[in-house]
């Protein structure tokens, strides 16, 4: 069978923890303020999800701010995340032009960059557009970002993926990073961050853990 030869397809078009970091932009409260594009509660748990995957999953993960002494400190519950991490504060508004930011990426010899931040029109989609042009492969997590509108949010989607950047959402990074259920050694991680972040699934996984480690008595089993 011939192989393709399009770099967006086939099992190493997959992202691994080893292959790939996480860059998070400008999630800070005068970012928050005017987005409007999504809920703000839904962007930050989005976010925070993320970063705790990166951090699960060892993808080095890097914050950075803009203007924090006008703008605001980067989310408190990312900064946990990392505690040791002072986020790199630029006045560059487009990330990829503060050198600080590429240095450190290059450092880590990943091609693969993956990207979220407020909002998607300006500080998702300079940096994106820009590394790519570098000969990056670059992933946006469009769920962990957010614009001034919907229309502003979408707009943004669109151009980064006619440059050639991949959308995501964090839940598909989770999956794609965890891959194997034998991989063992991450579930439990895994597991917290359903709970915690992941809605729905998290509170339909704690009932499944409640079904298996607790018997049903007789009397309830419909007959």
């Amino acid at each position: 069978m011939t192989q393709s030869k399009n770099p967006k397809v086939g099992l190493d078009a997959l992202l691994t923890p080893d292959n790939c970091v996480l860059l998070l932009i400008d999630h800070q409260p005068f970012q928050f303020a005017g987005l409007r594009s999504h809920d703000s509660q839904t962007v930050i748990n989005n976010v925070v999800g993320l970063a705790k995957t990166a951090k699960l999953f060892n993808v080095p993960t890097l914050l950075t701010t803009v203007l924090e002494q006008n703008g605001g400190l980067i989310l408190k519950q990312l900064q946990d995340e990392f505690p040791d991490q002072r986020p790199i504060n630029r006045t560059f508004i487009n990330t990829w032009q503060d050198e600080r930011v590429v240095n450190w990426v290059k450092a880590t010899g990943k091609k693969k960059i993956i990207m979220a931040a407020l909002w998607t029109e300006i500080c998702l989609a300079m940096p994106a557009i820009h590394a790519l042009g570098d000969g990056y492969e670059v992933y946006i997590v469009t769920d962990a970002s957010g614009g001034v509108s919907l229309e502003a949010h979408e707009m943004a989607v669109q151009r980064m993926i006619q440059a050639g950047a991949v959308p995501l959402t964090w839940g598909m990074l989770t999956g794609e990073l965890q891959r194997d259920w034998a991989r063992v050694e991450t579930i439990p991680g895994m597991a917290g961050i359903l709970v915690g972040n992941y809605g729905n699934v998290g509170t339909s996984f704690l009932w499944e853990q409640q079904l298996l480690n607790t018997p049903v008595p007789e009397h309830s089993i419909p007959v």
